[in-house]
């Protein structure tokens, strides 16, 4: 879907590539974005940063409180009209710690934002869409939900499920013969703050406009799927080849994938 005349829905819209997909789908001629994102301060700075490429509005929203999600829906609804192109964006990584460290309100927290609250959006909004038979959902997931990780395992779960979810969608949509369209989007680390720390050998870690460059043209495109980079695919083709014991020692431990997050400090407050 082509973003020119569209109305826009950025979840975390305000910092990361979510800010910068925010300026990208305006530069693109979207008629309006609106931004919701928790960090009220962030928000305000991105509405004045954005008004110079088009109209931006900027909301509080709390995507894990489902009827917070629904109060907004209702004032975007009645102040903004009908949305076309939902970007989902808000997730959280909490630590590097491995599993029996990590305590229930970490694995609450990162369930709840990053799988959770992308089905409260999409369910909000894709009532609307389908008797429209018009927009479009985008859920960025990550790299993590096709590859388990050690010392980042609630995060994985989290994102293998929101993959799930995402492209279950996908095939209801098209067996309904539903233009409305679904794009899950799997990235690497991005260099944004999320993920500070992480070192890596076998990728470099990516690089935030170029990213958000390619998630654009993978919405306008009306990709499917869209791993980041590409090459991470033929990783997961060897995972399906080889041995476990052969694919942990020769990917994880020699190439390095398995010792990413050892020196993962995240993003600073």
């Amino acid at each position: 879907m082509k973003f020119n005349g569209q109305k826009v829905l950025i979840t975390g819209g305000a910092s990361g590539i979510g800010r910068i997909m925010g300026e990208m789908a305006l530069r693109k001629g979207a008629q309006l974005l609106v931004i919701w994102d928790i960090n009220e301060k962030s928000i305000d700075e991105t509405v004045k940063s954005h008004s110079s490429y088009g109209y931006a509005k900027g909301y509080r929203v709390d995507v894990s409180d489902n009827a917070n999600v629904l109060e907004a829906y209702e004032k975007v609804k009645n102040e903004c009209g009908d949305m076309d192109i939902i970007i989902q964006c808000a997730g959280v990584v909490t630590s590097n710690n491995t599993f029996d460290k990590n305590n229930v309100a970490e694995i609450d927290r990162t369930m709840t934002i990053n799988a959770i609250a992308p089905m409260y959006v999409a369910h909000a909004f894709i009532g609307d869409m389908i008797r429209r038979n018009h927009g479009h959902i985008c859920t960025i997931a990550s790299a993590a939900g096709m590859l388990s990780n050690p010392k980042m395992s609630i995060y994985a779960a989290s994102k293998w499920a929101v993959i799930g979810w995402s492209d279950s969608v996908r095939i209801e949509l098209a067996r309904m013969k539903s233009k409305v369209r679904m794009t899950t989007i799997a990235p690497y680390y991005i260099n944004t703050g999320m993920f500070d720390g992480v070192s890596s050998k076998i990728f470099p870690i990516l690089e935030p406009v170029k990213t958000s460059a390619k998630i654009i043209r993978a919405i306008e495109k009306d990709r499917d799927f869209r791993g980041i980079p590409f090459g991470f695919h033929f990783i997961r083709f060897w995972q399906g080849v080889l041995p476990t014991r052969f694919f942990d020692g020769f990917f994880g431990d020699v190439f390095g994938i398995y010792h990413t997050m050892d020196h993962f400090t995240g993003r600073k407050k």
